[in-house]
């Protein structure tokens, strides 16, 4: 197999192809370097075949050669060495999945140096501060990725370490995170790109900045960025550092600016799509060091689609443009505003993905996380957010930062995952458990209210009015003159549809008792449960959401008040149908087999060691097919136990249904479904049946795990 393709090779005949061999950012630097010649830094790509040989086998034989190969490429374009004391090469190690999961994995910068080298750049520069800062710089994120305390003086070793470290994040927690909020399958792995460095931190003259096409959040015509002199690129998209605006380029470099646009707009048309594209300048030359198909909210995207197929001269069809939108169509998305112009804003920021949301505030990812699963969807505040939050902004109500610009990480993922956000409210400070604006201190737990579309933030929660964008509109004409259906005809007279499935039919009534005992869940995790596909339910959910009982907070939902207590009255039907005292006595049967459940799922995750129990590493087939054998063994005596009830409280038949599917694709050799909760695996269901039961016995978890039963 090729380990590595040059950046501007011609590797594979569709685009789609590439990406799955090289990953979006090479694939997309290919149609920069190749196809439209712009200005692109040289370098290489280490294949996602490669990465996924590392992970079967370790390093490949061979790749050690070829990455010298590829290095020289790179020198004799640049006309520099990799690891020359006199004027050394300095490179970049960026991560590349074949679909965008934008700040979600490593990128070393500066890689190539060491006290010979750096010396070396600082004479060759003539300015040893510059060398200094990229020494420094490159020591800080070398150690902290790469997981070392001292950095090895070879240029070479240092490559290598920093190409293991990128292939491995690809399994790191925030990154598996946001492939499971985006179904991303996990089996793709990650292209390493390596390319020369371009520095915009030498100087006033050079820059870095990231700006999309078109304004992500609304969708309006015109550049949407920020721009950040003598500065590198981690500086803009982590939100640490101040930016400008990126139209301050018109006044501080107007030859430059006026390249960027043209090389835009050549991309938008290439693309034709919204493009996201991060460049840097150097001395007052341009480099396009990334595009990719830019992630927008949904009114942006309408509006984009509309704008583009107006346009007789753009490479889109009003047929395109409504495919393109068409999920979004069937329940288009609405602007808000605040209903009471008199109530003023405690302070504001950018606005950064529209919508209005209200919440308790707290200051950590974990927090966002539990408070969502607890059924109160939070605020997240924070300075600004990195990778490693995404668990909790993915469960977060609406998110809001002091630092950070319109291309922030907080920014980007809050759009793409239809959050509202603002970012960059400069007039808060945030502490650990609270925040402070002006002399007034807002602790954990205090509701505060965001206006993605304004970017104000309000003490309390604050009413809004919303109202479908107009767009929605045009393009809902568009479909009927075309033909084209979109989704299904809404409920009459305000009521719920009910859905058949096989030989079943799904209820409002079943979803509301599925969100109640998941607490917060995705669509997905209702369908599991009512043995339903998401298509079948989606309707009954927007119609349970239209009367106020359920509440949809970034794709996942919860029971508002109203709701719990519609929920409250079903269980109180099933337990009195049943009587308290049998659905205890069911409880009770049940603890036995509980307990064998949790032992064998613990086998199955970690196994006896030397010093103690280690994680179960699955390497010993023998040892895993006896932990199958105990679980199907315990299946068997559950089914016996559930037999008797089902007829007593049917609804839990469901259950047979769903962990008999569970066992059989664990027999089958898939051991996700043993206990991972990315799939409906036969513990997270265990774990939802003995909640089912402690419920309809009358009891608390609380009080069950007090006593030695949970």
């Amino acid at each position: 197999m090729t380990y590595a393709h040059p950046i501007d090779a011609e590797i594979a005949p569709t685009l789609d192809e590439a990406r799955l061999l090289v990953g979006g950012k090479a694939a997309n630097l290919g149609v920069m370097a190749r196809e439209l010649r712009l200005p692109v830094p040289p370098g290489f790509v280490i294949t996602t075949e490669t990465c996924r040989r590392y992970f079967a086998e370790g390093w490949p034989d061979g790749l050690d050669d070829k990455l010298r190969v590829r290095m020289s490429a790179i020198e004799m374009a640049v006309g520099r060495r990799f690891g020359d004391p006199a004027d050394p090469l300095l490179v970049s190690v960026r991560s590349g999945a074949p679909v965008s999961m934008p700040g979600m994995m490593d990128t070393i910068l500066n890689l190539g140096l060491n006290d010979a080298t750096t010396d070396g750049l600082a004479r060759a520069a003539g300015d040893e501060a510059f060398a200094r800062s990229c020494r420094e710089r490159f020591t800080a994120s070398f150690r902290a990725i790469v997981g070392v305390d001292d950095v090895p003086e070879d240029p070479w070793l240092q490559l290598r370490l920093a190409i293991e470290a990128v292939f491995r994040s690809w399994n790191s927690d925030r990154a598996r995170s946001y492939r499971k909020k985006e179904s991303i399958p996990e089996d793709l792995g990650t292209a390493v790109t390596v390319q020369a460095m371009v520095f915009g931190n030498r100087g006033s003259t050079s820059a870095t900045g990231v700006l999309f096409t078109r304004n992500p959040a609304t969708g309006e015509p015109h550049l949407y960025g920020d721009v950040m002199f003598d500065a590198q690129g981690e500086d803009v998209v982590a939100g640490t550092h101040r930016t400008e605006p990126i139209g301050v380029l018109d006044d501080r470099m107007p030859a430059v600016a006026a390249d960027l646009r043209e090389y835009a707009a050549r991309l938008e048309r290439h693309y034709a799509d919204l493009c996201d594209i991060e460049f840097t300048i150097e001395e007052g030359r341009l480099w396009m060091l990334q595009v990719r198909v830019g992630k927008r909210s949904p009114q942006a995207a309408l509006r984009i689609a509309v704008d583009m197929a107006e346009d007789e001269s753009f490479p889109v069809s009003r047929r395109v443009a409504v495919e393109r939108v068409a999920e979004l169509l069937a329940h288009p998305p609405t602007n808000s505003s605040v209903r009471d112009s008199s109530v003023l804003p405690l302070v504001t920021g950018l606005p950064a993905s529209p919508g209005f949301a209200s919440g308790p505030i707290v200051t950590n990812p974990d927090a966002a996380h539990e408070a969502a699963e607890a059924g109160r969807a939070a605020i997240l505040v924070r300075a600004e957010t990195s990778p490693d939050d995404v668990h909790g902004m993915a469960k977060a109500a609406g998110i809001l930062t002091s630092r950070g610009g319109l291309a922030s990480h907080a920014a980007v993922v809050a759009r793409g995952w239809g959050i509202p956000a603002v970012v960059g409210a400069a007039g808060i400070e945030v502490r650990d458990g609270e925040v402070v604006v002006g002399d007034k201190v807002l602790r954990t737990g205090e509701v505060i209210t965001i206006d993605g579309s304004s970017g104000e933030v309000f003490e309390g929660a604050v009413p809004g009015t919303t109202e479908a964008v107009p767009e929605a509109r045009t393009l809902l004409a568009w479909a009927r003159d075309l033909g084209i259906e979109i989704g299904e005809a809404a409920p009459r007279n305000g009521e719920a549809r009910s859905t058949p499935v096989a030989d079943r039919t799904v209820t409002p009534d079943d979803c509301l008792r599925a969100i109640a005992i998941k607490g917060f869940t995705p669509i997905q995790g209702v369908a599991d449960v009512v043995l339903a596909t998401p298509d079948d339910i989606r309707p009954i959910l927007e119609q349970l959401v239209v009367d106020g009982v359920v509440a949809e907070v970034g794709g996942a939902f919860r029971l508002t008040e109203s709701g719990r207590t519609r929920a409250s009255a079903l269980l109180d039907a099933e337990r009195a149908a049943w009587g308290v005292d049998e659905a205890g006595a069911a409880l009770d049967a049940f603890l036995g087999l509980d307990h064998r459940t949790k032992e064998a799922v613990t086998a199955w995750q970690l196994r006896d060691g030397a010093d103690g129990q280690v994680v179960n590493d699955h390497s010993d087939a023998t040892y895993d097919e006896e932990v199958i054998d105990r679980l199907g063994a315990i299946h068997t005596d559950a089914m016996a136990w559930l037999d008797p009830i089902e007829s007593r409280c049917p609804r839990l038949a469901g259950y047979r249904i769903r962990l008999s599917r569970a066992i059989e694709q664990v027999v089958a050799g898939d051991g996700r479904f043993v206990a991972s909760p990315r799939v409906d695996s036969y513990h997270g269901i265990w774990f939802e049946l003995h909640e089912d039961l402690i419920q309809l016995a009358g009891r608390t978890r609380e009080d069950e795990t007090a006593a030695g039963r949970a």
